[in-house]
């Protein structure tokens, strides 16, 4: 650290280190790098590519010049910066802080060990203050792929509302990574220990580091009722795992779900955070992805396979299941032999939401992605309240969260809301992100309100089967094609978009085809226009196909197919999901002729 002025504790206890350093400015020449879009999260690369030269000063300065641009007050402003923990994690968070120093930014929030899950970040980015509002935090992580030195690495930029970046600031980025000249740093400034609480007092500039789960823990106290929680978790007949997969949200889990809710230790598995999530020798092959393919330890502990069907077990299985992602923004939701779609948990979250404390001045809207199963539709329609159909991307559902407050003073207002995606996200308006360990809590909330209401233990398995009952069921699947060649992906893509509208009326099979097109939104509360969010076959009997390329990925390109038919509350409401959708994906390969396309015989992934 250098010489040491004085080290004595600050108001909240945390050591007040004052460094008398001499901070230069320095501008160093770069050259654009090309590839730096950000995606619908960020910017994702191998973290080789990051590690490499300019690249990621380079994307971090063209944020700053962005934001400089926007007026946004970075000068003497406050900065979050933390990341999940993957590799290299440490070494980017402190080129962002030169940078940071060297644009103006007067004070940077970094969580203990430089961790931060994305929807703590976006909590500490809105909730925090201390009378020093942040303008935006730096995330580090590419979310739910594998780290390592030789997987990927990620970054992106959410701005003061805790949300990720809209397309009108992260389209003048990318510009901006194409006639960057030189990016400014500063010298003088040593390497930070960010593995305790402290504050930093360098020259004019500060640093604090603060305990990673402390304001996340205090939003969620808002939000649920954890007295009713702690008495389900107490109960004999009421078992628990949470599996975090070497992610970031170990701390999280370890804090809330043991110490402060009361399960048994031990209840939150793999919650040590590790640079690779585990690696190659883990049971998920360090894919910290929580679904049936990758959670494999979890699923199996909960009595199923990766097809989600039941397997004999010489455990104990637990009542109730979950899982987290890398950065811990995913959730899954299981309980004993029992797996429920990401869908149907933001369905019957939302139909539910009345037992949640966050929700008792009563729910105004909520949203699904548009490959989303209509499930959620159902519940809006019967309880008269708005739902909204959006592209994927969590951005979308900032906005409408954001509308009617000091951000769209003018617009309706559609909170309280809940909104989620298939891809295993679900949230609220609490934060702007999806928020993985706020739907855990979700469900335990309803289970012990259920529970109280019955006079005995009520599971995930009892709250769907009464849910179906109620709205129908909405069988669902998704097959995800990792790693395939992304022209000729492109290619299949735009095949079926020339094809919009001209499939009107034709059959396959029993069904017939009502709509073909290519999804496009029209954001209500900003007026922009989302074109090309995936191609969609809507059926007359309510069935879908949809067809999207993912931008999470980081090579080649992920062809992603959603399947979904509905069955009314009179029809059969006990098969496999899986079953049921396959002559749905078999049309759907008719429909894009993606073997011939992609080479593909079979998904990599199904969910």
């Amino acid at each position: 650290m250098g010489q040491i002025a004085s080290n004595i504790c600050g108001g909240d206890g945390r050591p007040v280190i004052k460094n008398d350093v001499t901070l230069t400015i320095k501008n160093v020449p770069t050259e654009p790098i090309a590839g730096q879009a950000p995606g619908t999260s960020g910017l994702r690369k191998k973290t080789k590519v990051f590690m490499e030269g300019n690249y990621l000063a380079n994307y971090v300065q063209s944020v700053f010049n962005t934001l400089i641009e926007e007026n946004v007050p970075v000068q003497g402003g406050t900065l979050v910066v933390s990341g999940d923990g993957r590799y290299w994690n440490p070494e980017a968070i402190q080129i962002i802080i030169k940078i940071a120093f060297a644009n103006g930014v007067g004070r940077i929030w970094c969580g203990t060990d430089g961790l931060l899950s994305t929807p703590a970040t976006s909590a500490v980015i809105r909730a925090r203050g201390y009378g020093f509002e942040p303008f935006g935090g730096f995330i580090c992580s590419a979310s739910h792929n594998p780290g390592g030195i030789n997987d990927d690495f990620g970054i992106k930029y959410n701005c003061e509302n805790g949300g990720p970046a809209p397309e009108k600031l992260t389209s003048k980025m990318l510009e901006w990574t194409g006639k960057i000249k030189e990016y400014k740093s500063v010298e003088g400034l040593p390497n930070l220990d960010l593995s305790k609480p402290a504050i930093y007092k360098l020259g004019d500039k500060i640093v604090e580091v603060f305990d990673c789960v402390e304001d996340h823990l205090k939003l969620l106290k808002q939000c649920f009722d954890f007295n009713s929680i702690k008495r389900l978790m107490a109960r004999p007949d009421f078992t628990i795992v949470y599996d975090s997969m070497s992610g970031v949200q170990g701390p999280y889990a370890r804090r809330i779900i043991e110490q402060e809710l009361g399960a048994k230790p031990g209840s939150c598995t793999n919650a040590d955070p590790k640079p690779d999530f585990g690696g190659p020798s883990s049971a998920w092959h360090g894919h910290a992805d929580p679904n049936l393919t990758y959670a494999v330890e979890l699923v199996a502990t909960m009595g199923l396979n990766k097809e989600g069907q039941k397997i004999s077990s010489s455990k104990p299985i637990p009542s109730f299941g979950a899982a987290a992602d890398g950065d811990a923004d995913r959730n899954m939701i299981l309980s004993s032999q029992f797996f429920i779609s990401p869908s149907d948990s933001l369905a019957m979250i939302v139909d539910n939401a009345d037992l949640i404390p966050q929700f008792r001045a009563g729910l105004k809207g909520c949203a699904r992605s548009m490959p989303t199963s209509g499930a959620v539709d159902l519940v809006a329609k019967a309880k008269g309240i708005e739902c909204f159909e959006v592209p994927t991307g969590w951005k979308f559902f900032g906005n409408l969260m954001d509308s009617g407050t000091q951000y769209f003073p003018d617009k309706p207002q559609y909170t309280p809301f809940i909104c989620g995606e298939e891809s295993f996200g679900t949230g609220a308006d609490h934060v702007r992100e999806k928020d993985g360990i706020w739907a855990v809590l979700a469900w335990l909330q309803i289970l012990a309100k259920k529970t109280e209401q019955a006079g005995k233990l009520v599971s995930v398995e009892d709250v769907a089967n009464q849910h179906w009952k109620t709205y129908g069921r909405n069988y669902y699947a998704r097959y995800d094609y990792e790693g395939v060649d992304k022209a000729k992906a492109e290619d299949m893509m735009k095949m079926m978009s020339g094809k919009s509208g001209q499939l009107v009326g034709k059959s396959y099979g029993n069904m017939k085809i009502k709509i073909n097109d290519v999804f496009e939104y029209n954001d209500p509360v900003d007026g922009s226009v989302s074109k090309n969010q995936g191609v969609r076959f809507i059926f007359e009997d309510g069935s879908r196909i949809i067809f999207r390329l993912s931008g999470t990925g980081v090579a080649g390109a992920t062809v992603r197919l959603y399947l979904e038919k509905y069955t009314p509350p009179t029809g059969n409401l006990g098969m496999h999901q899986f079953d049921v959708v396959k002559p749905l994906a078999d049309v759907a390969l008719q429909l894009s002729n993606l073997k011939s396309y992609t080479g593909r015989d079979k998904p990599t992934v199904i969910t």
